[in-house]
């Protein structure tokens, strides 16, 4: 357990020396085999720099999160490592039986059973299969790491989104902006999780979100996956980023697997 893990300063979970030093201690120790994450929220971001990933990188380990945690995972991607976009300690408050399908995955994955998920079809999939490693995480935590060292090479990747409480604008938005800084034009495919909790303007979009997306990269002919089972959702299955995945994708259904 996390020295300060039940710390509290200001909007965080503790200072951010505290929260970074947590962490560091976690990276270096080498009798930790992973590190999972209490819960997301935001402040990843401001501890970025202060982490030193040298021990780490001569004893790696599974580090565990989604959300904001996302700003972790492309730091690990940026240096060839692999990691778990997954649930987090705070899942545990959580009736077991009601994310039964979350802890199947997330035991799956760290004790190296191999994963694969079959994905409802959607009239709104681009048809293709291809193999590559996957990456991405929580959308405007991707966008928000846009311009900086720590925001990842999608170039021959697949890459994975998921959002809560925005604005459909917004996510056009982010989505226009990655776009215009060239994120999507070496992508080999998209895998879309959940959209959670979209918030209404006083102007309605006018489309579903899904269109939204299709419209937003309407120049790229890339398979898109769409009802991937990972997010803000009760129901939020492991995904292991900087693994080769195969996605194949129809419309009638989805096949994620993750292969050596």
């Amino acid at each position: 357990m996390g020295k300060y893990v039940y710390n509290k300063g200001a909007h965080f979970a503790g200072t951010d020396d505290e929260r970074c030093e947590d962490f560091q201690n976690a990276l270096d120790n080498k009798t930790i085999s992973a590190i999972w994450s209490a819960r997301g929220g935001y402040g990843s971001v401001r501890i970025l720099d202060k982490l030193n990933w040298t021990k780490f990188k001569e004893n790696p380990k599974w580090i565990i999160g989604y959300s904001d945690i996302t700003a972790i995972h492309c730091e690990v991607q940026n240096l060839g490592f692999q990691s778990l976009h997954a649930m987090m300690c705070t899942s545990l408050q959580d009736n077991a039986e009601t994310i039964a399908a979350t802890i199947s995955s997330f035991k799956d994955a760290i004790f190296g059973e191999q994963l694969s998920y079959t994905l409802k079809g959607s009239k709104y999939n681009q048809p293709g299969t291809v193999s590559a490693p996957l990456v991405g995480g929580n959308l405007t935590i991707l966008h928000t790491m846009l311009g900086s060292k720590t925001s990842i090479d999608t170039s021959g990747k697949i890459v994975f989104i998921e959002e809560i409480g925005e604005y459909k604008y917004h996510i056009d938005r982010m989505l226009q902006s990655l776009k215009r800084a060239g994120y999507f034009d070496g992508c080999k495919g998209l895998i879309i999780g959940d959209m959670t909790k979209i918030k209404k303007n006083t102007t309605p979009w006018g489309t579903s979100i899904e269109q939204l997306i299709l419209d937003a990269l309407s120049e790229y002919n890339f398979p898109i996956a769409f009802n991937m089972k990972a997010g803000h959702e009760k129901d939020n299955r492991a995904l292991i980023l900087g693994k080769t995945t195969v996605l194949e994708v129809s419309k009638e259904q989805s096949l994620i697997k993750f292969i050596d």
